[in-house]
């Protein structure tokens, strides 16, 4: 899948949890997963976990926070 499409799995809504990134037709956010990566939680756990995720979910949700964080801009002090 390619990232166009990852990251139309992600919807951005006021109406839903006050417009924070979430998986689309969810209501799980998407620095709720990515905090349960980092902290070790395997995509097997997570799909245990919340059986309404999909693999693609979980990617999408990483690459979402990475092109964030690549939008930020840095300075120097």
């Amino acid at each position: 899948m390619n990232s166009a499409n990852l990251l139309k799995r992600i919807s951005i809504e006021p109406s839903v949890m006050l417009g924070k990134p979430v998986i689309k037709g969810t209501r799980m956010p998407v620095d709720l997963l990515v905090e349960k990566v980092a902290f070790g939680a395997s995509t097997q756990e997570l799909l245990e976990d919340y059986p309404f995720l999909k693999v693609d979910d979980i990617r999408a949700a990483l690459l979402y926070s990475a092109r964030c964080i690549s939008a930020e801009e840095v300075y120097a002090f």
